[in-house]
């Protein structure tokens, strides 16, 4: 059990979650010149940090002298980006990293499936200028994931007209979640759709620009989250997401919970890419 620095928090985690940024770093997932880049950052043989996990939910249990924003017993969550550390049952973190008071009507398991998909979500879809755009027309390829749920709800929330793709079995979540269009994949060929979007995210890494062109207005922009732009995490969007969900416009997508000693399976079902939106990790029973 870690002692908290003079501006530090102790969390006693209730819950993270295992998504595909753990899953790469587990096993150096990443193509051409990033796998030299990730050694570098991450360790050259085996994560440098040997406790993964980037989420945490959980119960403020000890606060440093010097901190001002939190008191012992709120319930919290955050992200703690590379430092990892989530999968365990206490954590230290700065009062000013991105930490935040967790949405007050989400369970914890809730709220560490917020995160990872909503910061990444955020971060490109204002990339895209989203909130600048008249009626804008979004089109997200992999919406069932961490990240598709998420942008497609936020997308919505800007009021886009949103353009879902998936596989027939990802229909009907994709209804629930305000698509306006469902295009599957497993029946036709996405890119022969006569639309043109002003913002094309690859939720998944599974397309590409060159692909996706002919369905770009003139001034449209494509992004990936495989590409070497990585989503900033910031405080600022935690607090966004908690507006979202305290005002019923955002769902959390939780495909399976799973307790600290499964989390070997946790990681296998991840890694067999059928999961639909976020697997949760149970650290306190």
């Amino acid at each position: 059990k870690p002692m908290p620095k003079k501006n530090e928090v102790l969390i006693k985690i209730i819950a993270s979650t295992v998504n595909t940024g753990d899953v790469r770093i587990r096993g150096l997932r990443v193509e051409g010149f990033m796998k030299f880049i990730m050694r570098i950052m991450l360790g050259f043989t085996k994560p440098r940090r040997p406790i993964l996990g980037t989420v945490f939910s959980g119960i403020t249990e000890q606060v440093g002298e010097a901190v001002t924003q939190f008191k012992v017993g709120q319930e919290v969550y955050g992200t703690t980006g590379l430092k990892q550390g989530c999968h365990a049952e206490y954590l230290c973190i700065s009062d000013n990293k991105v930490i935040t008071h967790k949405p007050e009507n989400a369970s914890f398991e809730e709220a560490a499936a917020l995160p990872f998909g909503g910061q990444t979500a955020i971060y490109f879809l204002r990339k895209g200028k989203i909130a600048e755009i008249n009626n804008p027309q979004v089109l997200i390829y992999g919406a069932t994931g961490s990240v598709g749920t998420a942008a497609v709800q936020i997308a919505k929330h800007y009021g886009a007209t949103v353009a879902a793709v998936c596989s027939t079995k990802g229909k009907e979540l994709t209804q629930t979640l305000g698509a306006d269009n469902i295009i599957l994949y497993d029946q036709e060929d996405f890119t022969k759709v006569s639309d043109k979007f002003d913002i094309i995210l690859d939720a998944v890494g599974k397309t590409n620009k060159k692909q996706c062109k002919p369905l770009l207005k003139p001034d449209g922009k494509f992004f990936t989250v495989e590409g070497t732009d990585i989503s900033s995490e910031r405080t600022e969007y935690l607090e966004f997401l908690k507006q979202l969900f305290e005002n019923k416009e955002y769902k959390a997508v939780i495909d399976r919970v799973y307790p600290m000693e499964e989390v070997v399976e946790a990681h296998r079902f991840v890694d067999s890419g059928r999961k639909k939106g976020n697997v949760v990790l149970k650290i306190v029973p």
